[in-house]
């Protein structure tokens, strides 16, 4: 008897190396493979199918037989159909004829009766049929069809038992170990059936987690980007006012006082720790207590020093249960926003003051002009002792229109009409005018002209003005037998055009306010040339720098960009 439940007890445990390799190969598969979510049909199947074969060969190398060979005791019958259940014929078949193989291998008195009866050769077709209905149906379906398949078969293996020769053998015991191993048998066909439903739960389960996770780490990855890209410093803050997220923006406001704060060094630390040197602490700490309870609280200004910051603090809640899980701060820098702002106004009103004195001074010139007719009529009737102060007169009158005149062209907003032309035609029309002026002053023009320059989308009267005006103070500003140098050159970008003198100079604290209006270095000037200047330039979208050095002379260099150009290149 005790060699009986030995047997059973052994064959209990050889088939139940079904409930290592089924997960254990599962595992080994998915990893292989790498579809950690896409295991098909056919890649499950073939993990049973491994799993019941190997099985199914342990269990009939360690068979044995029962009251004299009575009643084989082997129990791979059990994962042959479910490998058959989940499988269907294509996998059913071929386990099958394995384990007929198995049984004349390891069965030492075989028969033609004992092939049918104890390989369950009947049932094959049941549960071919049954396959389909077996893979839609519940866990407990499922369960209750392998036992209604194992329960006829395994009363078959005990049908020896009944014929007249051995019912000797019954006895109490015999019944105990036969309805054991009949119990067993079935229990352990509902066991594996519930271990391979546990792993697929299991691994639906860990796909589920797994795909939550990476779509989880994508949407932060996401939003993190969103974050950084976004024209606003953000910080997202724990219950405890603890950071847990920031963006670039704001790392970038906090490195204005530690230029090498990283973003592991804050997070997980009191926002405050960084945001003392922009704003009270204790401002911000009552902030963020008002946003943990719940509370917005925008439209917030501070001002620290010459700094000014727009803050705002909201609450992050979970959007099922409404629970606080934290608060999100933002600031925003608008210095520059709002000395734009007062900038934009004082443009504003400074163009109304434009418009005003542009039309005064419009209206200032006709009697100007009557002054100056009637001036020259009393000239001619006047004595000649009185010609030195007329001429005075006449010229401060002429001064004066010429200051008008450089007023009204500053201040005029027209639209600039531009045609194709060539910058080189502009100064060989310019320079009889301009080689006049120089031998006045006993000074010479040198001309170095790129031959590859272009032709550029120009309006010409305006380049003149302005080539005529950058190299008549070029001239005022250098001595007798000085050097006017006129150049152009061409890249890929750009032209530009130099204008150069070998005068003293301008002085470096003076560079910066060459083109503010009304400043000039002249005894006798205006202090609006370069700013017309300026204005042209800005018309033609270019831009004017002035390289200067004291005792050896300054460059104007005025660069246009090479836009909507032609490839036309200009010979004289």
């Amino acid at each position: 008897m005790y060699n009986i439940l030995k047997n059973i007890l052994l064959q209990v445990l050889i088939s139940g190396s079904f409930a290592v390799l089924f997960p254990l190969i599962l595992d080994k598969y998915i990893h292989c493979k790498g579809k950690s979510r896409n295991l098909d049909a056919t890649g499950f199947t073939m993990v049973i199918v491994i799993s019941s074969a190997v099985s199914l060969m342990l269990c009939s190398m360690f068979s044995s037989e029962l009251y004299g060979g009575a009643i084989p005791l082997n129990m791979g019958i059990v994962p042959l159909f479910v490998a058959i259940l989940y499988g269907g014929y294509k996998s059913g078949v071929p386990l099958a004829i394995v384990y007929i193989i198995c049984y004349f291998i390891f069965t030492e008195n075989y028969s033609l009766y004992g092939l049918v009866v104890h390989t369950g050769l009947l049932m094959y077709p049941v549960l071919f049929w049954t396959s389909s209905f077996f893979l839609k149906a519940s866990l407990k379906g499922k369960i209750f069809q392998i036992v209604i398949s194992l329960f006829p078969v395994m009363l078959l293996d005990f049908s020896p038992l009944f014929h007249l020769d051995n019912l000797g053998l019954f006895n109490m015991s015999a019944t105990l170990m036969i309805t054991f191993y009949l119990v067993i048998s079935l229990l352990w066909g509902a066991m594996v059936i519930y271990l391979i439903e546990f792993s697929l739960e299991r691994l639906l389960l860990k796909e589920q987690i797994m795909g939550m996770s990476e779509k989880y780490l994508r949407e932060e990855e996401k939003l993190q980007q969103v974050m950084d890209v976004v024209p606003l410093c953000m910080v997202s803050l724990d219950r405890n006012g603890r950071v847990t997220n920031i963006n670039e923006m704001m790392m970038n406001l906090f490195r204005i006082k530690n230029p090498h704060l990283t973003k592991p060094d804050v997070l997980g630390q009191p926002v405050t720790l960084f945001t003392d040197d922009m704003m009270e602490k204790e401002h911000i700490e009552f902030r963020i207590a008002q946003a943990l309870q719940g509370m917005i609280m925008d439209h917030d200004l501070t001002q620290n020093e010459s700094r000014m910051y727009y803050t705002n603090t909201s609450p992050l809640k979970n959007s099922y249960t409404g629970e606080i899980l934290g608060a999100v701060l933002v600031i925003q820098d608008i210095t520059e926003i709002e000395r734009l702002r007062s900038e934009l106004g004082n443009m504003e009103r400074l163009s109304l003051v434009g418009q005003m004195a542009a039309s005064i001074t419009h209206e200032i010139r006709n009697p100007m002009a009557v002054v100056r007719g009637f001036l020259q009529l009393m000239h001619e009737k006047s004595p000649s002792t009185l010609d030195h102060y007329y001429r005075i007169v006449m010229e401060e009158l002429d001064r004066a229109n010429g200051i008008i005149n450089d007023f009204l062209s500053l201040a005029q907003n027209r639209v600039t009409e531009k045609t194709e032309c060539h910058l080189h035609k502009i100064i060989y029309d310019l320079s009889p005018l301009l080689w006049a002026d120089a031998n006045l002053r006993g000074q010479s023009i040198e001309l170095e002209l790129d031959e590859n320059v272009p032709e550029l989308r120009l309006n010409s009267k305006e380049i003149k003005q302005l080539i005529l005006n950058l190299a008549r103070n070029a001239m005022e500003s250098m001595n007798v037998k000085g050097q006017l140098t006129i150049q152009t050159k061409a890249d890929d970008n750009s032209v530009e055009l130099m204008i150069s003198d070998t005068g003293a100079g301008i002085p470096k604290s003076k560079l910066d306010e060459l083109f503010v209006p009304f400043f000039t270095t002249k005894d006798q000037g205006t202090g609006l040339g370069l700013v017309l200047c300026l204005s042209i330039v800005e018309h033609h979208k270019g831009k004017i720098t002035v390289n200067s050095v004291e005792g050896v002379g300054t460059t104007f260099v005025v660069k246009f960009p090479r836009t909507n150009i032609s490839p036309i290149i200009y010979s004289k």
